[in-house]
């Protein structure tokens, strides 16, 4: 780890939408609080995104710009796009001057393309952290104007690229699973003498993973296969309960200590989103990942490297149906052999120091520009 830089004394991250972008951006602005506890770190942000409702949570102050899609078809939203666009880059140059950021560090989504120009203009260096396998429009723009990008993926295709992982957040890379297992399973009412299958679509939920997984709940009892299912929020499933000597199967809408849902898992079933994919890796959690059929299959790619050093299997949306669910994830949840091996495979994917790292190539870009 290189030495603290003295002159790192005001960042602007941007990024925002979803929690892909704001995540990361969280991550980064906790391990450069660490570092430099005196740094003001201004947050660059869209109205209507999470970031609206994470970042005050954590602390950050949120300047918010209009949201300026690029056009992908002449319309009228084409038409308005140039004056919206450089309204936008207006606005984030008008902040950076105003917070003096020595770095203008871009996460993705619709904030960061006049972040990057509007620090371009201003002589300010630029950082770019992709956490997708497929980069999109925003860092691939920033990467042109920057030797600083990090990706989370080595499959990742962006000039000047460093893998450096997902920053994430600390309670998950300095999470001890073994240690904080039985308060997890107490938490959730589940025993500690039966394997454990988690089941989440992520903060929004999957009705494609919930209905199957539900389908299966008697094979899960008969099996002896205990079920942790976090289905989203407005998407529970009924499921008939269980006798009392049989194993439990726990539906929650919202975790909101998802490490003691890992701590308590001995696999998950979920899609495969850049934080998703990098957080069962970091932790050593094996994985059967279903990806979202949707855009340009990038959450397929996005476990493609775990699943090839075998940390985890991956099943298309289409194929993922109750009989997959008791032919092949049951027979895993009980196969602990097996398991573990899937778990030594997953934690060696892993980037436990990214944050850290990230603030690595951060500091080198506000130090040389």
């Amino acid at each position: 780890m290189s030495q603290p830089s003295p002159r790192l004394k005001s960042a602007l991250l941007a990024g925002g939408g979803t929690a892909g972008h704001v995540s990361p951006l969280l991550a980064t602005a906790d391990a450069l609080r660490r570092r430099h506890p005196e740094v003001r770190i201004t947050v660059l942000g869209s109205h209507g995104g999470l970031e609206e409702t994470l970042v005050p949570e954590r602390g950050y102050d949120l300047r918010l710009i209009d949201k300026v899609p690029f056009p992908r078809r002449p319309n009228a939203a084409a038409v308005r796009f140039p004056v919206a666009f450089r309204r936008a880059q207006r606005d984030a140059a008008a902040i950076i001057r105003e917070v003096g950021a020595q770095v203008v560090v871009g996460f993705g989504g619709y904030v960061s393309p006049p972040a990057f120009l509007a620090a371009r203009k201003l002589h300010v260096p630029i950082v770019v952290h992709d956490g997708n396998a497929l980069a999109g429009l925003a860092t691939k723009l920033g990467s042109r104007f920057s030797p600083y990008v990090a990706t989370a993926f080595s499959v990742t295709k962006l000039p000047h690229a460093q893998v450096v992982g997902m920053p994430l957040r600390r309670e998950i890379t300095t999470l001890d699973r073994a240690a904080l297992r039985p308060e997890a399973l107490a938490t959730f009412g589940l025993r500690d003498d039966l394997p454990t299958l988690l089941v989440t679509g992520g903060s929004s939920g999957a009705v494609r993973i919930n209905e199957p997984v539900a389908a299966a709940a008697a094979a899960f009892r008969s099996a002896g296969v205990q079920v942790l299912h976090v289905t989203g929020k407005g998407k529970e499933v009924p499921v008939p309960a269980g006798g009392p000597d049989e194993a439990a199967y726990v539906v929650l809408p919202y975790a909101d200590r998802m490490d003691l849902a890992y701590a308590a898992a001995d696999l998950v079933v979920t899609r495969s989103g850049g934080n998703m994919v990098c957080e069962t890796s970091t932790i050593g959690l094996p994985a059967i990942f279903v990806p979202l059929p949707v855009g340009n299959g990038e959450q397929r790619l996005n476990a493609a490297d775990v699943v090839d050093a075998g940390g985890a299997l991956l099943v298309d949306n289409d194929d993922f149906t109750a009989d997959y669910v008791a032919q092949q994830v049951i027979p895993l949840a009980k196969d602990s052999t097996r398991l573990e091996a899937m778990a030594d495979a997953a934690r060696a994917q892993g980037h436990g120091d990214a944050d850290e790292r990230f603030v690595d190539m951060i500091e080198g870009a506000a130090a040389h520009g």
